[in-house]
Parts: structure tokens; sequence; C-alpha cells
């Protein structure tokens, strides 16, 4: 987010789990062009990463989002900072926002930028880690409203279909000893003690209603693939208190070696210097 996020880096070898094996393959398919590139400009671009320091995600309620992702799923508080406002920040993260704007010849505020340059609205963010990842959780709200308060500055986006071009989800590794089904039952019901109603998991058999989805045998609470490339892998799509798209998955036998096999070549392709 900024240089005071920095000091927060995630060990270089757990962030490389995740991605893997898109990374591998396109290191390998990309590896002669990569270092005639070198001999040019100097190391590639991707031996220069440390992996995924952390995923953002732009909430409504901050309060409510945080403890969903401290209190519900157990992750803890790495920082939080709040009030940013001024031109740099602003041009920082929304520069080609204003010059779409701009093109359409429309105000930005009517396309749901904020102002950070003058201040009218204000920028609040709160770290979270995970095992392997930290999560960004982003606010901005006008300035006459609190930090951490229920209220933003632009209108959530309804239609949060996955299929969407552009539409991106948050996907927690479920730990290999455990009941995925049963998980996703205590999720659900810890969520709603709460009163987050919103957070609701698909079902693999077909429900019309709401009411029929919630009399779905727990049996449906997770799609287990066991044929093909991603045998072992079991999943399910679930939407999170502010709306937004979240994946639970377990990765299991032959599908589980792959991704194992891909971060062990990725670590001895990449140094593993700082």
């Amino acid at each position: 987010m900024n240089d005071r996020t920095e000091r927060h880096a995630i060990d270089r070898r757990e962030l490389l789990q995740a991605g893997a094996g898109v990374v591998m393959t396109g290191l390998v398919a990309t590896g002669a062009a990569a270092s005639a590139h070198a001999a040019q400009t100097g190391t590639p671009l991707g031996m220069r990463l440390q992996g995924v320091q952390h995923f953002g995600l732009t909430v409504q309620n901050m309060e409510r989002a945080f403890a969903f992702y401290t209190e519900v799923l157990g992750g803890t508080e790495v920082m939080r900072d709040g009030d940013f406002q001024g031109e740099r920040i602003h041009n920082t993260l929304l520069t080609d926002q204003e010059i779409e704007a701009r093109s359409r010849g429309v105000n930005p505020r009517t396309m749901g930028v904020p102002d950070l340059r003058g201040g009218a609205q204000r920028l609040d963010v709160r770290f979270i880690q995970f095992d392997n990842v930290v999560l960004e959780l982003l606010q901005y709200r006008d300035a006459d409203q609190p930090l951490g308060g229920p209220k933003s500055f632009a209108e959530p986006l309804d239609h949060m279909s996955p299929a969407f071009p552009r539409m991106m989800h948050i996907c927690f590794h479920i730990r290999d000893d455990a009941d995925f089904n049963q998980f996703i039952r205590d999720l659900e019901a810890e969520s709603a003690r709460r009163g987050m109603t919103q957070v609701r998991a698909n079902r693999v058999v077909t429900v019309t209603s709401e009411a029929e989805r919630q009399r779905a045998p727990i049996e449906a609470n997770s799609n287990p693939i066991t044929e093909g490339k991603s045998n072992g892998w079991r999943l399910i799509y679930c939407k999170g208190p502010e709306g937004e798209q979240l994946e639970f998955v377990q990765a299991l036998g032959p599908v589980k070696r792959t991704f194992d096999n891909a971060r062990d070549a990725r670590k001895r392709l990449v140094p593993t210097g700082t």
C-alpha cells in the first residue's frame, strides 16, 4: 500500500507456495527470452520479486469486515493506519480513474472516484496476517465519518458474479485433516451468530431459494474432484460479509503433489537471498 507496510513483508518462501504452479510455467516457457533480456537490462523482473505481499479488499463497513477476518477466520492484525489524504496519495491510487473521467467529460465523483487530493474523502487501511499471505482491508469514507465506521464513500457493487471479467476472489486453504463440510457449516453458523447473514456458501446440489439452500444436506457443502489434473481438489464458493467472493479449498493427493512440486521447482530457480 505504501512504504510503511514494507517492514511487514511475509517470509518469501511461504509466499511462493500460493502461485508457484502458474509462475513456474511462465518461467520455463520464457526462460531463454528472459536470459537474453537479462544480459541487456540486468536481472529478470521475476527474479526481483519476493512473491505476493498482500491482497486488498475495499469494504463498506470496516469493523464488520475486520471482525470476520480476525474473529471468525482467525487472522491476526498486523497494523492499521488511516486518514490518508493529499495530492501524493490521490495521484498514487487514482490517476488512471481521473484521466478516464476527463476523457468522458464527467465529474470523477460521479464515477465513484473519491477526492483524497482535497481531503473531502479519506482512506483507512488495516492489514491482517494469515499463514502465508496478508489481507489488506481498505475503506474510503467522507472526511466527517469516523475511522472504522459503517459508511463508505462509494456505493457497493451488486451482481458480484465470478463470471464478470476483472472479478477477483480470495481463496483460503483448509487444513488437510479438517472436515470440509463441517467447516462450512460452522462458518455459516458463527457468521450468523454475529449478524453476518451475508456469509453464505454455495451448495453442490441445485437449490432455488435460500430456504432450500439451508436445508441441503451437509454433504452438499463442498465439491470433491476425483479425476483429471485436479484430482484431490475440494472447493466451494462463498460470499463474505461485504458481498465479496471467497473460495475455500483443500488440495490433497495428486493435485497437492502437483503444487508441492511446482513450489519446490521454483525454489530451485529463484535465488533465496533477500
